[in-house]
């Protein structure tokens, strides 16, 4: 038989890369939130679940798990495939733990299939984000990326992530750009998407020394950052980007790929025209119509991003470390050797 794994056990192997964990509820069930890095290998699609959902509730139980059992058993040959040919360790959930990843994990142990069964499935999962949301005290202090529209902040931040800084990436957690154009060429976390996604990353900095993220947004696209993180960015250590507005012009269009993307550029600036002095608005539509994108994206900045956002830092009084550079990359060797000079000062200061 197969064996119930709680959630910390899970949670445990998984943070040590020893589990594979596998959603079997329907694409679109995995589509709407999942436990991060999961995979999704579903028992009913999304047809099949309405259609045996229907039967419970229009005839009986025991009818809806004979069509449940008559759909499944024509994809066990498959679905046993697939999962043999898995070596790592496995874990199955569903909703609440209960026929779906009962059904999965019984005919993997009939072939000699190991998997275990997360106890209360994502909806356990689920109850566990919220609650350590609410209740975390994150300890890193935080340094927060700010410059105008255009400076490559979440360039740089991603390119340290990559290099092991410590980076809430905010915006790759909400799918979204955190502006009107946000989710061009993009697709949107919801909430419940973006807690899984935050809190993985959160518990895995507790012990670092500091966390690297942009400082603008409390809301990004469909997700709102919880009041701790708001807090922790506002009290933040200020490092302030300063580019040419040509290399933010280039740095925008190469960013957001206008010509891919042209219709939802256009219905996303026809959002914010009527918020812009008239000729200069039908400048810029005119601008966009014609492929005409970087002039396009310089009266944008000129007449609207940069004024906004002056007056949005007027909020912040923090200190500031200005750096000044050419190019996105010039800025973030600076960013770093910043960082990495102010952790051996530190570091001698302790001494």
């Amino acid at each position: 038989m197969f064996e119930d794994i709680t959630l910390d056990e899970l949670l445990a192997l998984r943070n040590r890369k020893e589990i594979v964990l596998i959603d079997v509820r329907s694409p679109s069930e995995f589509a709407d939130s999942t436990i991060p890095g999961s995979l999704n290998i579903p028992v009913f699609d999304d047809a099949e679940r309405a259609e045996v959902g229907t039967i419970y509730k229009q005839v009986s139980v025991h009818a809806a798990k004979e069509r449940g059992l008559e759909i499944f058993s024509a994809k066990l040959p498959q679905f046993i495939k697939t999962f043999g040919q898995m070596k790592e360790q496995k874990a199955v959930f569903c909703w609440r733990g209960g026929m779906r990843s009962k059904t999965a994990a019984t005919v993997l142990a009939l072939m000699g299939i190991r998997a275990y069964r997360l106890t209360g499935g994502f909806r356990t999962y689920r109850k566990w984000v919220v609650e350590t949301l609410e209740h975390m005290e994150f300890k890193p202090r935080a340094v927060a990326l700010l410059g105008h529209t255009g400076t490559g902040k979440t360039a740089i931040l991603r390119g340290l992530k990559g290099e092991g800084f410590p980076v809430l990436d905010l915006e790759g957690m909400a799918g979204h750009r955190g502006s009107i154009f946000g989710q061009v060429g993009l697709e949107a976390n919801n909430q419940k998407t973006f807690d899984s996604l935050l809190v993985t990353d959160l518990l895995s900095m507790q012990d670092s020394p500091y966390v690297l993220l942009e400082g603008e947004s409390n809301r990004i696209g469909k997700a709102v950052l919880p009041k701790f993180v708001i807090e922790k960015k506002e009290a933040a250590k200020q490092i302030w980007i300063q580019l040419p507005m040509e290399e933010r012009v280039r740095n925008i269009v190469k960013e957001y790929r206008p010509r891919e993307h042209k219709e939802e550029l256009i219905f996303a600036y026809r959002k914010i025209k009527s918020r812009i002095h008239t000729p200069i608005a039908n400048e810029i539509m005119t601008c966009l119509t014609e492929d005409r994108f970087d002039h396009a994206v310089r009266l944008l900045l000129k007449h609207y991003y940069d004024p906004r956002y002056e007056h949005a830092m007027k909020l912040y009084e923090q200190e500031r470390f200005v750096i000044e550079a050419n190019t996105v990359e010039e800025a973030a060797q600076k960013v770093k050797d910043h960082l990495v000079t102010g952790d051996a000062d530190r570091r001698e200061a302790c001494r």
